[in-house]
């Protein structure tokens, strides 16, 4: 049985001032993670940047047991069906200095898994090592199970009706719980637990200079060693990093992720407290004085697997290669065409754009960014719910609204949001009575046979649409009369107006040749019964739709004042010109125009002709589709197959509404007319540019910090989830449960709060769908600005020469160069 001794305490010293800068490294490697209803794709090893992928990787085996890679059995099938040549090999051996393996050999060396050697290991190892695991409960889970409950608790968002004081910060809070909690010694045996937990320090820092020093960590390994710490506690360590972004954000800051590196380190000393005869302190000074070598050693088991993957990634980027450099000559179509539509560059928009320009020779498809250079954030009339419009990397600059025109009266604004407001009051009353303790049987006894047919429908999937919160407490009739708007009041002033039209129009390259409508096409997606809902949404948008960003870019682009601001800047929009807000359902291939009452007369026949090309649009990527979602057999049956995809959106049993973007590999910054003759399956973001209308190269500036930063979240979300979703991923979506509102997911009722994809969103149930490839990114311009950026920007300079993903340069006479760390630029051959 476990018996506290007596408190060691350490001898006074320095302050834990001298541990702030590895407190801040370690609390630097931990990605955030965005909550429930703002769910964005992130790049789990974003805190591992400065170092090279190799050496990242090892640190990850090395302080926590994670991969970065699959199991070699993995490469060897793929090998074996041909889909890795014995080509992909040798270019692989070939470019990795130091790599002293023939191909043959890397083969044979497949039969058996790499020799990593055992992650360094945590006062919890140390005493599991000891129990009988096959009786008893773990320290290591057991812990992991007590911090999530008690972070879920205190980080709850209004999902409970009771929460824990929050005085003092996480720290505090976790030991004014933990003192009326008697599992420690019921549970795992860990007699006079509340009396030595009466005796920490109150202050996190306090506790964690006292816990380092009874645990005689050496120095040197200080930050691995905190690392190794939150990274046993991922998920809300991820949690706490988001709310430091975001204060980081808001020009502030926040300490709740050193809070709860104090409550990981607590236990730990707790531990070494309750098992003297273990020597935990001595066993943790041996290993961790070791650990630079234990890293050393897993990076060098890993060699041959990063050759493996490297292959991989040319066994894809070869025949991209090839397309790129044979573009056809360009089919004859208009000079100008009937009609220009704008799409976000998520992979997704791919196949409906390849549909839409084979609808019609008179399309012309571009792409940019989502959110549409709005940097702003939405509040529904009439809510208080306040939510971003942009990606998670930037700050909103603006709060939008919705307001009616000015022709529906005075006042109906008003009238609208007081109705709301009422409606959402009610409906609050209402789900407090339903979730109430008093009246939770009386509920079910008396209201559960209303709810029987609702039940029924939503089981076979004819339960309605997905309500939105800029849907709820408002008729559809009245919610017609809203329009998303900059507001005209307290709003920026014209010439703001106008440079905002302008920057977005220079950004897409749209200045020149306007079609007679253009159309600004955000999406989204809809789905029933899914708590990951947002991460098929715009992930440019926070994880909204892109509704609220084309409404207002259309408004603004329509505007006559800010035409005339335009043609003063020189960007002559034809006042025959008129842009038109859509929205693209990346679940059912629809696309839902907006405002179109706005229209002038003299555009009725374009938008006939517009609706027509985007049912034919809508048809053909449906049907591209079809195999992926189980429904091959229908991709022949228009009527059957619209029918059955607009089913996945309203069935609450329906685990795979859509792919998302699964198996997204590569990003091309191009002209279309680069791209438009190649089927790129829906693995390809797809941002047009033309070098020539950027002068002094702004705009690739900002692409390769902005947009290729986020393919990159993207791209390594997926990779991170496919490869170590026990970490990474959020595991099986049937077993989650919501955590505090809209934080995130238990994968049960406990264990760590579970973050990235779930394994639904990435394997079909027989085979991944996500291939794990680092992005390939293709950049059409000039060798001597692409290089300046890379200089000029260290996160640029990182990603491109600690191999986090691999640039080509495409050149414009249809050559190509690969980027080679370091700077160099290597042709790529022509087969």
């Amino acid at each position: 049985m476990n018996t506290l001794a007596k408190p060691t305490m350490p001898a006074p010293g320095a302050t834990a001032t001298h541990l702030q800068p590895a407190i801040d490294a370690a609390c630097a490697r931990i990605a955030p993670t965005w909550p429930l209803d703002r769910f964005i794709a992130v790049n789990p090893y974003w805190g591992q940047l400065e170092r090279p992928i190799a050496a990242a990787a090892a640190q990850l085996a090395g302080l926590s047991g994670s991969p970065m890679l699959m199991p070699r059995n993995w490469y060897k099938q793929r090998f074996e069906a041909g889909q890795i040549g014995r080509e992909h090999l040798q270019a692989a051996i070939t470019t990795v200095a130091g790599a002293q393996i023939s191909v043959d050999a890397l083969v044979q060396g497949m039969t058996s898994e790499p020799a990593i050697p055992a992650r360094l290991p945590l006062a919890t190892d140390i005493v599991d090592a000891q129990r009988d695991l096959g009786h008893v409960m773990a320290w290591r889970d057991y812990i992991t199970h007590h911090i999530s409950q008690t972070s879920g608790a205190y980080f709850d968002q209004g999902q409970a009706d009771w929460g824990p004081d929050h005085s003092g910060g996480l720290y505090p809070s976790w030991l004014r719980q933990s003192a009326h909690d008697f599992s420690p010694a019921m549970l795992m045996g860990c007699k006079g637990f509340t009396q030595r937990l009466a005796t920490l320090p109150t202050e996190p820092m306090a506790l964690i200079e006292s816990a380092l020093r009874a645990l005689r960590v050496p120095p040197e390994a200080h930050e691995a060693y905190f690392t190794a710490l939150l990274m046993s506690i991922n998920g809300w360590a991820s949690w706490c990093a988001y709310q430091r972004w975001q204060a980081r954000l808001a020009k502030s800051d926040d300490a709740q992720i050193v809070h709860l590196l104090a409550v990981r380190l607590a236990w730990e000393w707790l531990l070494h407290e309750s098992h003297p005869a273990l020597g935990v302190a001595d066993k943790l000074a041996s290993a961790w004085r070791t650990s630079e070598g234990v890293i050393q050693r897993a990076e060098a088991a890993l060699q041959h697997d990063w050759l493996w993957q490297a292959a991989l990634e040319r066994s894809y980027q070869a025949p991209l290669c090839q397309g790129l450099m044979t573009a056809p000559a360009p089919a004859a179509t208009p000079a100008v065409p009937a009609v220009q539509a704008v799409f976000c560059i998520d992979v997704r928009s791919e196949v409906y754009r390849r549909a839409f320009e084979a609808a019609s020779p008179a399309v012309q498809t571009l792409g940019f960014a989502g959110f549409f250079a709005m940097f702003v954030e939405y509040q529904p009339l009439g809510s208080e719910m306040v939510r971003p419009q942009l990606p998670g990397l930037l700050a909103p600059g603006l709060c939008v609204t919705d307001e009616c025109d000015a022709d529906n009266g005075p006042g109906l604004g008003q009238v609208l949001a007081d109705k709301r407001k009422k409606n959402l009051l009610w409906r609050q009353q209402w789900q407090a009575f339903r979730s109430g303790a008093g009246s939770t049987f009386s509920f079910v006894e008396s209201c559960g046979l209303l709810y029987a047919s609702k039940l029924l429908k939503q089981s076979f999937g004819a339960g309605g649409a997905a309500t939105t919160v800029e849907q709820t407490g408002l008729s559809q009739e009245a919610l017609g009369q809203l329009r998303p708007r900059l507001p005209t009041s307290g709003g920026p002033d014209l010439a703001a107006r106008v440079n905002s039209a302008a920057t977005a129009l220079g950004a897409m390259g749209l200045t020149t040749d306007y079609a007679r409508l253009v159309l600004i096409a955000g999406h989204g997606s809809t789905s029933a019964n899914n708590p990951h809902a947002a991460g098929l949404d715009c992930g440019a948008c926070g994880g909204q739709t892109g509704e609220v960003n084309a409404r207002m870019l259309a408004q603004l682009l329509n505007d006559p004042a800010v035409r005339t601001g335009l043609h003063e800047r020189g960007l002559l929009v034809p006042d025959t010109t008129h842009f038109l807000a859509s929205l693209h359902n990346t679940t059912t291939d629809e696309m839902q125009l907006f405002d179109t009452d706005l229209l002038p007369q003299s555009h009725a026949q374009d938008l006939v002709t517009l609706t027509g090309w985007l049912q034919d649009a809508g048809q053909r990527a449906r049907g591209e589709r079809a195999a992926s979602l189980g429904l091959g057999t229908l991709s022949a049956e228009t009527d059957a197959l619209h029918d059955a995809v607009k089913a996945r959106t309203t069935d609450w049993a329906q685990v795979r509404p859509e792919w998302g973007l699964a198996d997204c590999a590569a990003f091309i910054v191009a002209p279309r007319s680069r791209s438009r003759h190649l089927n790129l399956a829906g693995r390809s973001f797809l941002h047009d540019y033309q070098w020539q209308r950027d002068p002094g190269f702004g705009v690739l500036e900002l692409i390769m910090t902005a947009p290729m930063v986020v393919t990159n979240w993207i791209n390594l979300q997926y990779h991170a989830s496919t490869v170590d979703n026990p970490r990474y991923g959020s595991g099986n979506k049937v077993l989650h449960n919501v955590v505090g509102g809209n934080v995130g997911v238990f994968e049960g009722n406990g264990g760590d709060l579970r973050i990235g994809l779930p394994m639904q969103s990435l394997h079909d149930g027989e085979n991944f769908r996500h291939t794990p490839l680092r992005l390939s990114v293709f950049i059409q311009a000039p060798q001597a600005p692409i290089d300046a950026i890379i200089a000029k920007h260290t996160t640029v300079r990182h990603l491109l020469d600690h191999e986090w993903l691999s640039v080509f340069r495409l050149a414009d006479d249809e050559g190509v160069w690969r980027y080679m760390p370091g700077g160099q630029w290597e042709a790529v051959a022509r087969q």
